[in-house]
């Protein structure tokens, strides 16, 4: 291939990221059995700085921001649960960090419990409810697993 069609083709793989990142979550407020995907992004962010790819970092804020606008849940609280997570608990799962299946699964699972943790001390801190836990939560965190393992 020429340099101008990696080009074309780099410009519209950015732009279909970018506006799944923007549209998704509107869609998410409207139709509230898709997935919130919280794991995967914040994964997807994890991943954006363990490599240095800005890219991966502005994609997985812009959704983490528009996701926590659109939802009315508390700002920045996804990106400071990730942040949590990576300066906290991922250091310390070496072992599993080898295991091409194992780190995303457990990062994912980690991220969601964390961000549900900061979530409900929110709530309890400021006497709000932010989110009810129901069966969509469950099904999120299985989405988000699969999603993770599959890409």
């Amino acid at each position: 291939m020429n340099s101008a069609a990696l080009t074309v083709k780099s410009a519209f793989l950015w732009l279909l990221a970018l506006s799944v990142a923007c549209f998704y979550p509107m869609l998410i407020s409207i139709y509230v059995f898709l997935p919130l995907l919280i794991g995967a992004v914040g994964y997807l962010f994890i991943s954006g700085l363990e490599e240095g790819r800005v890219s991966f970092i502005v994609l997985a804020i812009a959704y983490i921001v528009n996701l926590e606008i659109n939802l009315s849940l508390p700002l920045f609280l996804i990106l400071i649960s990730t942040l949590i997570f990576y300066v906290l608990i991922y250091p310390y799962l070496k072992y599993f960090r080898k295991c091409k299946v194992c780190k995303p699964l457990l990062s994912v699972l980690f991220l969601d419990m964390i961000y549900l943790l900061c979530l409900f001390s929110y709530d309890f801190i400021f006497q709000t409810q932010s989110i009810v836990l129901d069966e969509i939560l469950l099904y999120s965190l299985i989405v988000d697993m699969l999603l993770v393992v599959i890409v």
